[in-house]
């Protein structure tokens, strides 16, 4: 297919009338979610409208960018591979594809999400897991590669039946510049656990806007964790609805920026049934002139009695032009809860250097350790030993990054 060459969400709506009566689904739903985009356009693009919900984070910049369809395809990765959206290689047993069973779910929201009504209007594949009750799944990578001036909206279903177990871990990268808009819904069962490990590490000219809608049943765990490294522009948005009395969601995460990087993370765990646990942890260390954006939300429904809600935002920043924007909330309509959250913004310790430097360290290597020891706190919520060690690993490589 040809670029389109109308620029912004004028671009993406030429390119959904083009391909709608190719596209797989419901085509009512494609039509009322291209309505919506229509009308909610790109946040920040337009002048004069102001999105709350966006306040920190501007996609003016993309507004101005013309993208193709995927088209192009890549080397084999490890496990379940989609390049630019399309899906290249990789089997597994409870795994299906979008492009053959497409599955909208029914949590996004597409009429007031702007990125989800991209989604939901241009969405050509996507993976699907249906993990039965009682069985687990064990450990399954899914890898997603974007290539130079293609933009790629993948959809993805997770659902876990009741008991059920399963560890997914998902990178992506790519190179030059592209678009990476994936929306995925996680249906945690009674009882299920699903372990999600989100590795960013997109190109640096890359744009990566991925929002995630998780429910989890009564006994269920969601436990998420999100490194961003790569990407000109990131944004993370997660809703987790904990439906189910005992339901827990982490929706922990880092973000290790530099240059003129900007990453969002937004995320809402919202209790509607009693003594649900949630968690928001989200570290960043901060160089060069890049921006870090934390938004986190505790909302506790009436009946949610016994609540344990917790949300906390750790900066260090390594230049005095790194900038961080915290905007902690808390919606309590349940009077026997525990929720609390905090942040912390600082550089590093000049007491600590001072004690390594006393101790012949260099000043440079004694600044490193430092470091260090805060991106390997960062990663504490992970409990998965492959995933952990994939995790420090794309940590080490940002590291050897600001280093070089």
């Amino acid at each position: 297919m040809n670029a389109i060459s109308d620029t912004g969400a004028a671009g993406f709506l030429a390119r959904f009338a083009a391909m709608q009566g190719r596209l797989p689904g419901d085509s009512t739903l494609r039509l009322a979610a291209a309505n919506a985009f229509r009308s909610l356009g790109l946040p920040g693009a337009t002048r004069g409208r102001r999105v709350e919900a966006w306040k920190y984070t501007s996609l003016q910049a993309l507004g101005g960018m013309s993208f193709r369809a995927g088209a192009a395809t890549a080397p084999a990765a490890k496990g379940i591979v989609f390049v630019d959206g399309r899906f290249q290689s990789g089997t597994e047993k409870n795994f299906a594809r979008f492009a053959d069973r497409a599955d909208f779910g029914e949590l996004s929201w597409p009429d007031r999400d702007p990125m989800a009504a991209l989604n939901t209007m241009l969405a050509e594949d996507g993976a699907i897991f249906q993990i039965p009750a009682g069985i687990d799944a064990g450990l399954v990578h899914l890898t997603h590669i974007g290539t130079d001036g293609a933009s790629a909206h993948p959809r993805q279903t997770i659902r876990l039946g009741a008991g059920a177990r399963m560890t997914l871990i998902e990178t992506m990268s790519g190179s030059g510049c592209y678009l990476h808009n994936p929306v995925t819904e996680a249906h945690v069962a009674d009882g299920a656990l699903l372990t999600h490990i989100r590795i960013q590490a997109d190109a640096p000219a890359a744009f990566h806007l991925a929002t995630l809608y998780v429910a989890v049943a009564a006994g269920g765990t969601y436990d998420g964790f999100t490194l961003n490294t790569g990407a000109r522009l990131t944004r993370t948005e997660i809703h987790a609805s904990l439906n189910g009395p005992g339901a827990v969601a982490h929706l922990n995460g880092a973000q290790l920026l530099s240059g003129s990087q900007h990453a969002d993370f937004t995320s809402v765990a919202r209790h509607a049934a009693p003594k649900g646990t949630s968690r928001q942890t989200v570290k960043n260390v901060l160089a060069g002139q890049s921006r870090g954006v934390f938004q986190g939300r505790i909302e506790v429904a009436r009946g949610a009695q016994g609540t344990d809600g917790y949300q906390m935002n750790r900066a260090l920043l390594l230049s005095p032009d790194a900038e961080i924007d915290t905007k902690p909330e808390l919606e309590i309509f349940a009077d026997d809860v525990k929720c609390s959250h905090g942040a912390t913004i600082g550089e590093l310790d000049a007491e600590q250097i001072f004690y390594l430097r006393s101790r012949g360290i260099p000043d440079s290597e004694a600044r490193a350790m430092l470091v260090r020891a805060f991106l390997a706190e960062a990663l504490d919520p992970v409990t998965n030993d492959t995933a952990r060690e994939l995790l420090e690993d794309a940590v080490a490589r940002w590291w050897e990054g600001q280093a070089a």
